[in-house]
């Protein structure tokens, strides 16, 4: 669970960043819409599926609803999800291992 929580952070990291960062731009600046739909549907889900797992995760881990809306206050901010990963999902993965 603890590797496709950190996968899911990274890659709901990566579509936010690809969203607002290059499709946005893309939409507003050079009226090409089309990436900016299938990125966003793509980025839509991967933010449903990490809150769930999120929560998830969460109360498996026996951490409180606080840290719950670290992660999900993470998944609103650009770099939060990296941030979350770095700081409470890779080292449970060190010491598991």
């Amino acid at each position: 669970m603890l590797l496709l929580m950190r996968l899911l952070a990274i890659l709901e990291g990566i579509s936010y960043l690809l969203l607002f960062g290059f499709s946005m731009p893309l939409k507003y600046w050079a009226n090409i819409r089309e990436p900016n739909i299938y990125i966003g549907y793509v980025h839509g889900v991967l933010f449903i599926c990490f809150i769930i797992l999120a929560f998830v995760f969460c109360r498996q881990q026996g951490w409180g609803l606080r840290r719950y809306f670290s992660f999900f206050l993470a998944s609103l901010l650009p770099y939060g999800t990296f941030y979350m990963d770095s700081k409470y999902l890779m080292p449970l993965g060190k010491e598991k291992a």
